[in-house]
């Protein structure tokens, strides 16, 4: 008989075990964790549907007229009136909304532990196994914890992209503070500032441009988890996407994953405009 033909560790049943006593002794916590969320959330998607398309069409022309020129500004505003033509102008939104508020969680998590990661080897050194697992692990594999400790719906696909792409951000912030020259960090001690003051007028502005970065690859990490987040019941573009796979529609598919690709491309290029800038 062959060593490995029977299950010898049941790692599957003791990770489903450890996920129930989660649900049914801390669910306070997690709807305590959720809240924020659902607010922020809520509070974005219900401001882009009251926004008039065109008023919404206009803005994004004039940000990426001032970020990167002309050329981006005419492709933004074509592009959103393409989508809205598309009849896909309320998911547009809603993934709007879903990536907006990821991102803005990715950032007030991520940038403090990258600048903390950046200053201490210690912590870094803790920190990257956990980096190394959320980037790892298979997006799909998110989906099955957050429901069972969130529910369904847009907040938990929320939750899911913040896990999904938060490392970036982490990361790259901790590799732009590393990559200050000593030097300029000694200058700054030697003239009499606090590390406080040195991190704030030193460091974090010479990182500035690889902490952008870091933002860019959030933005599309999360946008690229926002239409997997339609398999547990969230909105958005996912949803044509999911739709057409699910009853063989090539052409729902089709105008879903149009519309992901143009987003992604303007946001890609309004960011990346933004970091060369700083």
């Amino acid at each position: 008989m062959f060593l490995f033909d029977d299950k010898l560790i049941p790692l599957d049943e003791w990770v489903s075990s450890f996920i129930d006593w989660l649900v049914e002794g801390y669910r306070w916590f997690f709807q305590m964790i959720k809240w924020p969320v659902e607010v922020t959330l809520t509070g974005l998607e219900n401001g882009l549907h009251a926004v008039h398309p065109l008023v919404i069409v206009v803005l994004v022309g004039v940000i990426a007229w001032r970020v990167s020129g002309l050329r981006l500004a005419i492709f933004s505003v074509v592009s959103m009136v393409f989508i809205g033509m598309l009849g896909l102008w309320p998911d547009t939104m809603t993934t709007l909304a879903m990536v907006f508020s990821s991102v803005i969680f990715c950032t007030i998590v991520g940038i403090p532990l990258g600048l903390l990661a950046g200053r201490s080897d210690r912590f870094d050194s803790i920190l990257r196994p956990c980096l190394d697992a959320m980037q790892t692990t298979p997006a799909f594999v998110y989906l099955v914890p957050i429901v069972m400790l969130f529910s369904v719906g847009n907040v938990a696909g929320v939750l899911a992209t913040i896990i999904f792409s938060l490392p970036p951000i982490v990361r790259l912030t901790s590799l732009g503070i590393r990559q200050v020259h000593p030097e300029l960090v000694e200058a700054g001690l030697a003239f009499g500032a606090t590390d406080w003051q040195v991190l704030r007028r030193v460091q974090i502005p010479l990182a500035l441009p690889t902490i952008m970065a870091g933002l860019n690859q959030t933005i599309m990490m999360a946008l690229s988890m926002v239409v997997i987040a339609a398999l547990i019941g969230a909105g958005g573009l996912g949803a044509p996407v999911i739709l057409g796979l699910n009853t063989l529609d090539i052409g729902r598919a089709t105008i879903g994953g149009l519309a992901i690709v143009l987003m992604a491309i303007i946001l890609d290029r309004v960011t990346q405009s933004m970091g060369k800038k700083k």
